[in-house]
């Protein structure tokens, strides 16, 4: 049986991508296609959005049933989209960066009543990186530097990407670092000398880059450097969708892209 499925922010970059991949897979129901109210989408057929009429309108009203919501909205709107979930026992998959402190805590809590993954990247490539760095952090040890650069396009808001943050954060994991007191967001002025220990991130906006995240590992005499590129947003899709899929029907509780992938 096809699972039912919700794609919030579904005139979106990535919601488009969502939702004709989902056509494309035909694995999944979709019952909804939400955007915000002054949207100018809103009562369009959500296929003509992407490919086809589907018989689904955008709507900023959510289903009164579904199994499953991918979300890759943005952050004003996960509130509603994790209440949704908890009070009609759906599924979720949140995709969206540049949350609070707050929501994060409110994902957590919501774990405890719906089965949920939020993951700040849903490439699979990625997520063997977000595995590996810390791994490599710890085989190297303390007189390689760390340097994270990531670039996305111009009209990314958040910086820097929730991706560069998850890298140092399992870094920092993995060589016993509070992440709060190792990054250093860029750097600037005539006395910015590095400092031992700190992990430097740096977000380059330009064009139409879909995502570079890349993490150096630098000492006197080399240098390695682990990078992973993103070509489409359909390998970020594609991997939401996988996401939704596994996570359909699953214990409440909160899961990752690892769980997904069999990463351990």
């Amino acid at each position: 049986m096809k699972a039912k499925l919700v794609v919030v922010g579904a005139a979106g970059r990535m919601g488009t991508r969502i939702l004709s991949l989902a056509l494309e897979a035909g694995r999944f129901d979709i019952v909804a296609a939400i955007e915000r109210q002054d949207h100018p989408d809103i009562g369009k057929d959500a296929g003509l959005v992407v490919a086809a009429p589907i018989n689904v309108k955008v709507d900023s009203v959510y289903p009164s049933a579904a199994d499953v919501v991918i979300d890759f909205s943005q952050p004003a709107a996960a509130d509603n989209t994790i209440d949704y979930c908890v009070k009609n026992g759906v599924a979720l998959v949140l995709g969206t960066t540049g949350l609070s402190d707050k929501q994060r805590e409110k994902i957590k809590a919501s774990s405890g009543e719906v089965p949920v993954i939020y993951a700040t990247n849903m490439s699979a490539g990625m997520n063997v990186l977000f595995s590996l760095v810390g791994k490599v952090a710890s085989m190297l040890g303390d007189e390689y530097d760390i340097e994270i650069v990531e670039q996305h396009h111009r009209f990314k808001k958040d910086a820097p990407s929730g991706s560069a943050l998850t890298l140092a954060e399992n870094i920092c994991k993995e060589t016993d670092r509070k992440i709060s007191d190792s990054v250093t967001l860029g750097r600037s002025g005539k006395d910015a000398l590095r400092e031992k220990g700190t992990i430097g991130i740096h977000a380059v906006r330009a064009g139409d880059i879909t995502g570079i995240h890349s993490v150096i590992f630098g000492t006197l005499g080399e240098k390695l450097t682990l990078n992973h590129t993103a070509h489409t947003r359909d390998t970020f899709a594609r991997g939401a969708l996988r996401a939704a899929q596994w996570l359909t029907g699953k214990k409440p509780g909160l899961y990752s892209m690892a769980d997904v992938l069999g990463i351990k």
